[in-house]
């Protein structure tokens, strides 16, 4: 059973900046061999990619609306994915959502495990 907890969301303001952890676990103690990600949903729409992190060469993937700006990245025991958020815009208030899987899938329902999720507000 893989299990994934978030943490770090808050209300900022415009242009601030603010990172998101995950850490993973599972009860066969093979969490490293996972991908992990994030995903956002906003009220009203679809939830969407937002980044992602490879299980092995740690090769880095990121929605359009979020490159240059947000840097997805793992801890050595690849078991903490982060996501540092730079000049936040009202756009990107929505509660963010850690994902692993086996795989790397921009699509929502290639990843099987679901974080709780994590309110990030970014006020004008």
């Amino acid at each position: 059973q893989v299990q994934l907890v978030e943490s770090g969301g808050r209300t900022v303001r415009a242009g601030e900046s603010l990172k998101l952890s995950c850490v993973g676990s599972d009860s066969r103690r093979t969490f490293t061999r996972y991908a992990m990600g994030w995903f956002r949903q906003a009220p009203g729409k679809d939830r969407e990619f937002v980044a992602a992190i490879g299980e092995t060469a740690g090769t880095t993937y990121y929605g359009d609306s979020v490159k240059g700006r947000f840097t997805v990245s793992f801890n050595d025991a690849k078991n903490t994915v982060w996501l540092q958020m730079n000049r936040l815009k009202p756009e990107d208030t929505a509660v963010y959502y850690c994902v692993a899987d086996r795989g790397i899938y921009t699509s929502a329902q290639g990843w099987r495990y679901w974080g709780q999720g994590a309110q990030v507000t970014v006020s004008a």
